[in-house]
């Protein structure tokens, strides 16, 4: 069995009475004190998280936008400096590589982020695909910390450490500046559904500005916040994790992200197979539900129809903090998506109430 990988807040964790869990191949905090506690708190007041492992990757040279603008779904062509554009990307096949953050720099200069789980898949794929275009690819990784704080009151914590005007920064828009006179890239986006701040900072740094933050934000009611709560928090908001809602046999179609996929902007990976399932329809659909049960319906569950067929499977499931009830996503054939779906919790048949996410209202951006 490989060592876990850490981040450099791995001490800090554990100073704080994190419970420390393998992810992804990584040692991460799934909790603090309780998952309950620390996902209320994100949308009470805010919650202060460890993203540091997420990959980060430059793209530069002459052709930079437009070997993005083939190697992703969305279009890049649109960013201007200061703007953060969402994408997946896929195969030849449609299916998803990954899904990540476009930043941009300048004209010839980006930045992306992707999954910590992914990062040597990714950096493979990127690195095969950028080859006949004047870019250079440089895997940042191991050079940045990253945190997110988020929640309500995110934006009145960061404030009071920075100089930047954060009331200017738009929602997937970013700049640069001090916290807590530590240089970061500043960040309006995160995974929570909730506004927010993610802030790359340089690694050597991160925890004195982790430490800053938890201080600026006590007054605030600011939690340190797991990967338990992470996910709930995600999941509520109705965003796509990747392995469960997408992966390399769901496309962004089939998930419901047709709006990252821009078949109008030219050829790019995947176009072809993407407009070919566009036309025809996709076989399956990803749903979302909840139970009106606390039990929680877990990954790979059989769906079933009203008559007890198999049309598909759980894809992500937990308890909602919010509505006190399970909820989840499921791959279902379409023919079935719009019927009664049903799921077999030992022996006790639950029904699945289709939602259009987010469950929960957000106040994002």
């Amino acid at each position: 069995m490989s060592e876990l990988k850490r981040t450099p807040l791995r001490d800090f964790h554990a100073a704080h009475g994190a419970r420390l869990v393998d992810f992804a191949g990584w040692e991460m905090p799934v909790q603090y004190r309780s998952i309950l506690e620390e996902h209320k708190a994100v949308r009470r007041a805010a919650g202060l998280f460890d993203v540091s492992h997420m990959g980060e990757v430059d793209v530069s040279g002459p052709e930079a936008g437009k070997f993005l603008q083939h190697l992703v779904t969305n279009d890049v062509a649109k960013m201007f400096p200061g703007r953060i554009v969402y994408s997946p990307m896929c195969y030849p096949t449609g299916g998803v590589v990954d899904d990540l953050l476009v930043y941009m720099w300048a004209p010839e200069r980006y930045f992306l982020c992707i999954n910590a789980g992914n990062i040597a898949k990714d950096l493979a794929w990127i690195r095969e695909q950028a080859k006949g275009f004047a870019v250079t690819i440089d895997d940042r990784s191991d050079d940045y910390g990253l945190l997110a704080v988020q929640g309500p009151r995110a934006a009145a914590i960061v404030q009071s450490l920075t100089g930047a005007k954060l009331g200017a920064v738009k929602y997937y828009h970013f700049v640069e500046g001090p916290v807590a006179g530590y240089h970061c890239l500043i960040s309006r986006t995160g995974y929570t559904g909730e506004d927010g701040f993610e802030l790359y900072v340089n690694a050597s740094e991160v925890v004195a500005l982790a430490e800053a933050l938890l201080a600026a934000g006590a007054p605030h009611g600011l939690e340190l916040a797991g990967l338990g709560a992470r996910d709930s928090l995600r999941l509520e908001a109705g965003y796509p994790l990747y392995g469960h809602e997408i992966t390399q046999d769901i496309s962004p179609l089939t998930a419901g992200l047709g709006w990252t996929v821009k078949l109008d902007k030219g050829d790019f990976v995947g176009r072809a197979a993407l407009a070919t399932e566009k036309q025809n329809g996709a076989p399956n659909k990803v749903v979302f539900f909840k139970t009106g049960d606390r039990r929680i319906v877990r990954a790979d569950a059989p769906v079933l129809d009203a008559g007890g067929a198999t049309v598909g499977r759980v894809l992500s499931g937990t308890l909602s903090p919010i509505l006190n009830e399970a909820i989840g996503s499921a791959l279902v054939t379409s023919a079935a998506a719009s019927a009664p779906l049903l799921v077999d919790i030992r022996s006790t048949k639950l029904n699945l109430h289709p939602v259009k996410p987010p469950f929960v209202e957000l106040k994002k951006g």
